[in-house]
């Protein structure tokens, strides 16, 4: 590994110790569980086993990788994404992608969950970087892990990248039905004013929204 691919490794290894040391802090400050993935849908339960592998793989592999040499000779992937320009924006990625997540992990405070339960939510958060993106830490986690894939690309790395994807994504729609319930008419207000990744909703469109909505309630 050069030394630019052992820095950015560090990076994500720091990520994945903040990430949990962050999660114990909160669970012990709130006294409240925080790992609500087997309380939950039960539909979440895949999501959290492709979060698992993502995060132990990407954590695990280059290592292997440094230690055993490439075991898949002439990866396809590795020829195709290596060169210094990837590497340097492969490092970008993921040092904005865990500066994102961290600080708005942080943010959240004690309403930080990891999965999602009805009535274990906790309250609202809609400042800082949840006043942009709905999903600030997720978006952090997807451009820590494409970053990585483009510092060590690989077809294994690819995997590690395509599993955290498809569990963002999944987890993300399940997390949104979960907080309506939870929530209520704050957090319904807060899907019309900001984006799932981000951005805001302009304000001439979420009136526009309420007009029509209110103008259905009048038909009916």
């Amino acid at each position: 590994m050069s030394h630019l691919e052992v820095v950015t490794y560090l990076v994500f290894v720091f990520y994945v110790l903040s990430f949990l040391a962050l999660s114990h802090v909160t669970a012990k400050a709130s006294g409240r569980r925080i790992w609500l993935f087997n309380d939950g849908p039960r539909q979440q339960r895949l999501s959290a086993l492709l979060f698992r592998i993502a995060f132990f793989g990407g954590a695990i592999w280059p290592m292997v990788r440094a230690i055993g040499g490439e075991p898949i000779h002439a990866d396809p992937v590795a020829g195709i994404l290596d060169g210094t320009g990837f590497d340097l924006l492969g490092h970008f990625l993921v040092t904005v992608g865990a500066c994102v997540a961290i600080v708005s992990q942080l943010h959240m405070g004690n309403s930080w969950r990891i999965g999602a339960a009805v009535g274990e939510q906790g309250a609202i958060v809609d400042t800082g970087p949840f006043a942009i993106s709905r999903n600030p830490v997720f978006v952090g986690q997807v451009l820590l892990f494409v970053g990585l894939f483009l510092v060590l690309p690989g077809i294994v790395q690819g995997v590690f990248t395509l599993a955290i994807l498809i569990a963002v994504r999944l987890q993300v729609g399940i997390e949104e039905a979960v907080l309506r319930v939870s929530l209520g008419k704050p957090y319904r207000d807060y899907l019309k004013r900001v984006r799932r990744w981000i951005g805001t909703v302009p304000q001439s469109t979420a009136v526009q929204d309420r007009s029509a909505t209110s103008g259905m309630t009048r038909d009916i």
